[in-house]
């Protein structure tokens, strides 16, 4: 799979971290049960069709990118930055 960074065009999907689900880090709120926490850390969906992902590109610029992609057809739907590293490497 070949992701283009909007930042350093196409790369090999290697050169990235996948973090999960777009909307994966909402977290329990205080006080939530250990039955939330317990789905949270172990339970992830894994629909077919059109999903928005978290990517860091580990290897290359060190950008956050939101991918949409097809998890039936393994299409790239759109790749876009959410955050870019500073020179510092912080983002």
């Amino acid at each position: 799979m070949r992701l283009t960074c909007p930042l350093c065009g196409p790369r090999d999907r290697r050169e990235f971290y996948y973090y999960g689900a777009a909307d994966y880090l909402r977290r329990p709120a205080e006080g939530a049960s250990p039955d939330d926490w317990n789905d949270y850390l172990h339970n992830r969906d894994n629909p077919a069709g059109l999903t928005q992902d978290l990517w860091y590109h580990e290897q290359g610029c060190c950008a956050w990118l939101k991918v949409t992609r097809n998890t039936v057809t393994h299409e790239i739907v759109a790749v876009e930055a959410v955050a870019v590293a500073d020179a510092g490497g912080a983002a």
